[in-house]
């Protein structure tokens, strides 16, 4: 008989917490504190009334017993395609704050597993306390704790933040014709020029924005949601939009974070929030480092004076200084803040990190692993920043994007496909003695991830607490 798998991954921190996963007539509950579990159920047509073919498969999370959210989804056990629901869409699943807890959780739409791509849906859950004042509570002002150098801390961080949402693309396509959304889509992803230099210019139009989302959104929640999930530090590309682009452009020419040639959030709208956080959590810090990695040239830097001035505007007003890279590798945590440099800016630090172009091209994490453990066995030093990155990037690999395209949707991202199959390799790696041999440098690490999300941040979180005992 027909059946859709479901993949499901789970993360629990929070003691009483659990999650149950159900599908017609088969269910499956984790309890199992910071682990990473996995598990499979299907959507079977021998498990509905006849003549049906769409099962409901949905997660609820419960806290000592009682229901605290639930998210489902209607899938067609013979075509695995999706019906009603709320994890139809990648914008329908932002995360969940209820109680003290936050809940973070992601649904990829499988086709038929093209190009080495996903055949079966995958979900995954995770389930932490609400991290906004994790700083203050683990790295206490009034405890030994604090007079340890800021160099030993472990920072989890959200992968390009810039991208974690679709307005500001959005409003560059508003006006753009055929020729500019190529120019948009070809420069940032290569493969998928070829593509779009075959279809008609009506369907350009209309396929560009899942395009984008698919390929370039690497983030689903607001700054101010990822915050209190637990990241406390995030590079960044500022720079204006490409000169050609900007010509037919309805958005303001300032400083937007840059993914290739694809705008995202604006360098203002960072900072200030930031800053906002930081000033109503009088005990947290957070790192912001500026890069131009992969920028066209065609897209204009900032000066100095430019950065500055954004800066300057954003603290306005507020009890803040700006620590630097010196203050962050020879100060203590308590100096730093009761020094109030509690936003640290950075601008192409010389950091070290695992990732590869070959070995993040990958869609099941497996040789990102390898990279991982052979940089444990030799942990590199003398950079004043570890990335440790989790996720892949399966949008290096010509047939994923390719098949991504062809079957674009608004949840067929192939970097939400490879995210809890990375992560549940990925984050027990370095939560065990592979992750405690590369944090033992003096060296700011952190933890980087796409969708971030509560296994990040607690995983980040534990190994800060055993570097500085």
């Amino acid at each position: 008989m027909p059946s859709k798998g479901v993949l499901c991954f789970s993360y629990l921190a929070v003691p009483g917490t659990s999650i149950e996963f159900s599908v017609p007539k088969n269910s499956t509950t984790n309890s199992s504190l910071h682990n990473y579990e996995t598990t499979h159920l299907e959507v079977e047509s021998s498990n509905l009334p006849h003549f049906k073919f769409t099962g409901r498969f949905q997660f609820t999370v419960k806290r000592d017993g009682q229901d605290l959210n639930t998210q489902w989804v209607d899938i067609n056990s013979a075509t695995g395609k999706l019906g009603d629901g709320t994890l139809m869409t990648m914008d329908q699943t932002t995360s969940v704050f209820v109680e003290d807890l936050v809940i973070c959780y992601g649904f990829y739409d499988a086709g038929p597993g093209v190009a080495g791509l996903p055949k079966q849906h995958l979900c995954y859950v995770t389930v932490t306390r609400n991290l906004e004042n994790w700083m203050r509570d683990v790295l206490s002002q009034g405890q030994d704790i604090s007079t340890k150098k800021f160099n030993r801390v472990v920072l989890p961080a959200a992968h390009d933040i810039g991208m974690n949402n679709m307005a500001t693309p959005m409003a560059l396509l508003e006006h753009a014709g055929t020729g500019v959304i190529k120019e948009v889509l070809g420069r940032n992803l290569p493969h998928v020029l070829d593509i779009l230099n075959k279809v008609g210019d009506g369907a350009v139009k209309r396929i560009a924005p899942d395009i984008i989302r698919a390929l370039a959104i690497t983030q689903k929640d607001s700054l101010e949601s990822i915050l209190k999930i637990g990241a406390r530090y995030f590079e960044f590309r500022p720079a204006k939009c490409h000169r050609q682009l900007q010509k037919v452009s309805p958005l303001e020419d300032t400083w937007y974070f840059q993914h290739g040639a694809i705008p995202g959030m604006k360098y203002t709208d960072l900072l200030q929030t930031i800053v906002k956080f930081l000033d109503e959590h009088k005990e947290e810090i957070v790192v912001v480092q500026n890069r131009w990695d992969g920028v066209p040239g065609d897209c204009p830097r900032p000066s100095g004076d430019d950065l500055s001035n954004v800066l300057k505007d954003a603290l306005q007003g507020k009890d803040l200084q700006v620590g630097t890279q010196d203050d962050m590798m020879g100060k203590s945590i308590r100096d730093l803040r009761n020094e109030k440099k509690r936003i640290i800016i950075l601008q192409n630090v010389n950091q070290v990190s695992n990732y590869d172009d070959n070995a993040n091209a990958t869609l099941n994490g497996d040789s990102m692993v390898s990279k991982l453990n052979d940089m444990s066995k030799n942990p590199p030093k003398g950079h004043p920043i570890t990335l440790l990155q989790c996720q892949a990037t399966a949008t290096n690999i010509r047939d994923v994007i390719i098949a991504s395209v062809l079957d674009a949707d608004v949840s067929t991202s192939p970097i939400l496909a490879t995210k809890p199959v990375c992560d549940a390799k990925i984050l027990p790696l370095l939560k065990g003695e592979c992750g405690k041999c590369l944090t033992r440098e003096e060296s700011v690490v952190v933890l980087l991830n796409d969708f971030f999300d509560g296994a990040t941040a607690d995983v980040a979180i534990e190994l800060c607490k055993e570097r500085l005992r």
